[in-house]
């Protein structure tokens, strides 16, 4: 699901960065949404954890944490000089990897909690942290997007 997004988010942003800044408003509001989608996902999964806390496998989780965190770091990296320019499309692009940074480190912690614990509790609860952090970004995309389609209104009107 989380790869899903951030090809969404990326293509969306390549296509639309030529277009006026209205239209490039209105695709920020829709970003925000689509920064959503993991969370929900997230909240999904975490509520079936809580009915039956079964720990994940540790190593397969640090594991996958740790190769993810590569990706996400870079890209992160190469996106934070322009998280403030651009707007909300790169403010989008920038918040997704940045989240997906974060939460990989924390997968990794919990799977190396899981590993000595062996409960479903570290899992669980870093579930609902990448959950509220989705939420946060896409709140603060949302409001780049209406400040910047209030913006474009008054230019226009």
């Amino acid at each position: 699901m989380d790869f899903l997004e951030d090809a969404s988010i990326n293509l969306l942003i390549a296509v639309a960065l030529g277009w006026k800044a209205t239209n490039r408003a209105r695709l920020g509001m829709a970003l925000a949404s689509i920064l959503l989608v993991p969370g929900i996902a997230t909240l999904w999964t975490a509520w079936e954890k809580f009915m039956a806390p079964l720990p994940p496998a540790p190593i397969a989780l640090t594991l996958t944490g740790l190769g993810a965190l590569a990706v996400n770091l870079s890209c992160a990296l190469m996106l934070a000089r322009f998280r403030a320019h651009g707007g909300s499309l790169t403010r989008a692009a920038f918040l997704s990897a940045r989240n997906d940074a974060v939460a990989n480190v924390a997968i990794i912690a919990a799977g190396l909690v899981t590993a000595y614990t062996l409960s479903g509790w570290p899992d669980l609860i870093v579930g609902l942290g990448i959950a509220a952090m989705n939420a946060d970004a896409a709140r603060e995309v949302w409001q780049a997007a209406r400040a910047e389609h209030r913006t474009a209104d008054a230019d226009t009107g």
